[in-house]
């Protein structure tokens, strides 16, 4: 009796898993540079939590809509190779399998067993057989658009949500420990988000964190230093 194969893999979560670490990689990184930007340049904590709130939602609606039209490019792409492949099946059925038997002998197998096993595929659906094993289409790793909008403007949102709420936590702190508590925290949730990644992906966990930290600091560093240099030029 056939076995049913069961086992799940981490590429199926690609689709949304890079949309959403990029989310929120992106909303702890810019919130954490507003901060520290706008605060390095001496402004008020009520300007400084407008200023991030601002960022939020339009950091958000930016993620939502660079997502949906970028992925749905590639949607769009992916159509029209499954269009293109579609007419080649039906104008040359033959030549279509000799193509995917050719595939299948580069990847080892024997020309005659090659030409069987994609006989057999393309009684069983052609387009999809060359879908999968000519463009490197499957089901798992299909632009979903919309998918990659939501995900990316909630992991936006969430991201930017934490370095918030450590400055709308504390309304009395002065500028230089503000710019720290900030900074550190920012750090402490990449890394955070780092680790989460790299477990849900199935990288290094040593990797994954010094990843996401190390350009998140770098980012928030430069931030800082413009913050400061307009006040010296001010």
């Amino acid at each position: 009796m056939m076995r049913t194969h069961a086992e799940t893999h981490r590429n199926e979560r690609i689709s949304w898993l890079r949309a959403a670490v990029l989310g929120a990689n992106d909303g702890i990184v810019s919130t954490a540079s507003l901060v520290l930007g706008v605060a390095a340049a001496g402004a008020e904590h009520r300007l400084i939590l407008l200023t991030c709130v601002s960022g939020l939602i339009a950091g958000a609606m930016s993620m939502a809509a660079g997502e949906y039209v970028s992925v749905h490019s590639q949607q769009d792409t992916e159509r029209a190779d499954l269009a293109r492949e579609s007419a080649e099946l039906k104008r040359d059925p033959v030549g279509e399998q000799g193509e995917l038997a050719g595939l299948y002998v580069q990847r080892g197998l024997d020309p005659v067993l090659a030409q069987q096993v994609a006989l057999q595929l393309m009684a069983h659906d052609a387009l999809a057989a060359h879908a999968r094993d000519e463009l490197g289409l499957t089901d798992s790793s299909a632009a979903r658009p919309l998918q990659a909008a939501l995900t990316s403007a909630a992991s936006f949102s969430v991201g930017a949500a934490l370095p918030l709420a450590v400055l709308a936590l504390m309304p009395s702190l002065a500028p230089a420990p503000l710019l720290w508590a900030v900074a550190l925290s920012a750090l402490f949730f990449l890394a955070g988000l780092g680790a989460i990644a790299a477990r849900l992906g199935g990288a290094p966990l040593g990797a994954g964190v010094w990843r996401v930290a190390f350009w998140g600091v770098l980012a928030m560093a430069f931030t800082a230093g413009a913050g400061a240099l307009f006040v010296a030029w001010a």
